[in-house]
């Protein structure tokens, strides 16, 4: 919620500007997590496990983390959103896709509906929790408040998959995608 709010009001941009900027930025989302396979090794073969998920959650954190910092230290508001959403948009994506790739790597094989909902479930209410949270924190502290406490969450998540299983050093897929991994 903050960021809308803050684009037009604090940056004075029209509904035409906010709209296209998030329209853009969920096209990019939507042709990076399309292509996120190829980044993440899914593609070539290697499999990603809790590794994965726990690098790639560390860089996405750093990226509102500096951008909460370089606001601070009174940096061009614009530019810093425009050019930090965009890496953050493509950071997004890759963990997200990632994501999806591990629910139902992991799930069990006769419950992968059950794991996949439940997983997609709390992804939602995620979601709720952070849009309600950030519109609360951008009223009373503001947007650098709110980017920081983005990369303290998603720090969290980071944290929390290190407890992901990880597959043997050099596992990969056979030819048909199935894991060679025992």
């Amino acid at each position: 919620m903050a960021l809308p709010v803050f684009l037009e009001d604090t940056l004075g941009w029209d509904f035409w500007q906010v709209g296209g900027f998030l329209a853009a930025w969920v096209i990019g989302y939507g042709i990076v997590q399309s292509l996120a396979p190829y980044v993440t090794g899914r593609r070539s073969g290697k499999l990603p496990d809790g590794r994965a998920a726990f690098f790639w959650a560390t860089v996405l954190a750093a990226a509102p983390a500096l951008m909460a910092l370089l606001l601070v230290q009174g940096q061009s508001a614009q530019t810093v959103l425009v050019v930090g959403l965009s890496v953050f948009g493509v950071l997004f994506a890759i963990n997200s896709s990632l994501h999806s790739y591990l629910i139902v790597s992991y799930a069990a094989e006769d419950g992968v509906s059950l794991d996949v909902g439940f997983y997609y479930m709390a992804n939602a209410l995620g979601r709720l929790l952070g849009t309600v949270l950030s519109g609360w924190l951008f009223q009373q502290y503001g947007l650098a408040v709110c980017l920081l406490a983005s990369a303290v969450l998603v720090a969290l998540a980071a944290v929390v998959s290190l407890a992901l299983p990880r597959h043997p050093a050099g596992a990969r897929t056979t030819e048909h995608g199935q894991s060679d991994a025992p």
